[in-house]
């Protein structure tokens, strides 16, 4: 059952209390400042537990994304160790940015708005003066630190049972170059079929020249 309150601070602001209850379960509660946004909220909650969201409302708001990463940073990372130490960094990253907020409060917008903070943060480049080395992070790499936190996002649905929806499902992947080509020229072409040609590999000759042939290794 939801209901609303009216309430006037000591400064005369007015907000508006919505709180939905269940029997044998805590009360959720938030305030805001129209009642038409405590209406609608209300509304939904009553939706959801007729539904039978509510419990994942209720956990999506007593999780913060703090404890989201370093449960997975302890549990799923160990599992994927080519990965291991990469992602933890970039896990790290979010939680500082965001890991106070409860993963229901993280939406879409709000990710996006620290995806554009570390394109523009700066990196110093290994073995370089800091006046050489002030470069910022490529498209590529922020899509990456965005992909890291999509799947703890994932695992925390799908195994957890923490929220019903990933915020990012609702974000676009940022544009990324295509990848250099680069074909050989006449004489590594040379070079490298006489290379083949001493290989104690009776196949490996004839499988270079068919890729040339092919165009893989340029013409």
């Amino acid at each position: 059952m939801a209901s609303i309150q009216r309430r006037v601070s000591k400064q005369g602001n007015v907000s508006y209390r919505a709180q939905v209850r269940r029997k044998g379960h805590p009360p959720l509660t938030v305030t805001f400042d129209r009642k038409t946004d405590a209406q609608k909220w209300a509304a939904d909650r009553e939706a959801d537990i007729r539904q039978g969201r509510h419990f994942k409302y209720a956990s999506a708001k007593s999780h913060t994304l703090g404890e989201m990463v370093d449960r997975y940073i302890a549990d799923v990372l160990p599992r994927k160790p080519r990965s291991k130490l990469t992602q933890t960094g970039q896990l790290n990253w979010w939680k500082e940015e965001l890991g106070e907020h409860a993963i229901g409060d993280v939406t879409a917008d709000l990710i996006a708005q620290k995806r554009d903070k570390l394109l523009k943060a700066k990196k110093w480049g290994k073995g370089t003066t800091k006046k050489r080395g002030d470069r910022t992070r490529s498209m590529s790499t922020a899509n990456r630190y965005v992909a890291a936190l999509s799947h703890a996002f994932t695992v925390a649905i799908k195994e957890w049972g923490w929220l019903d929806v990933s915020p990012i499902a609702a974000l676009s992947k940022l544009p990324e170059p295509q990848g250099r080509v680069r074909c050989l020229d006449d004489d590594e072409r040379i070079r490298l079929l006489d290379a083949c040609r001493e290989s104690e590999s009776p196949y490996l000759y004839p499988i270079v020249v068919l890729a040339i042939s092919d165009g893989a290794l340029g013409h």
